[in-house]
């Protein structure tokens, strides 16, 4: 087991994941508001690889599940920016109150 305590890394990922909420409800840029959630996916793979580390139980798994959410952050990230270049096309604009009006 490694040296070492679990809370810091789980209080650094709380406040991370905090942070990229925070981010994501108050910004209307759409791609700030993407860079949140890719905040708050890094937040849960640091909880993911602490919790890996330090419980004997999951020796491995930590970091099979931290590579799954990296996986599916690429991916998140490349369709939402694509999303987001297609809508900025049509639109000229990132911010997603804009967004609304496609609708019609």
């Amino acid at each position: 087991m490694i040296a070492g305590h679990l809370e810091p890394y789980l209080v650094l990922s709380s406040l991370l994941f905090s942070i990229g909420a925070f981010g994501f409800l108050a910004r209307r840029n759409a791609i700030s508001m993407l860079m949140s959630i890719e905040v708050m996916l890094n937040a849960v793979n640091l909880a993911a690889l602490a919790f890996g580390a330090f419980m004997p139980t999951l020796a491995g798994q930590g970091v099979a599940f931290a590579l799954l959410i990296i996986a599916v952050a690429a991916a998140e990230a490349t369709v939402g920016l694509a999303i987001v270049i297609a809508i900025y096309r049509n639109r000229k604009t990132p911010l997603v109150d804009e967004y609304d009006a496609m609708r019609q």
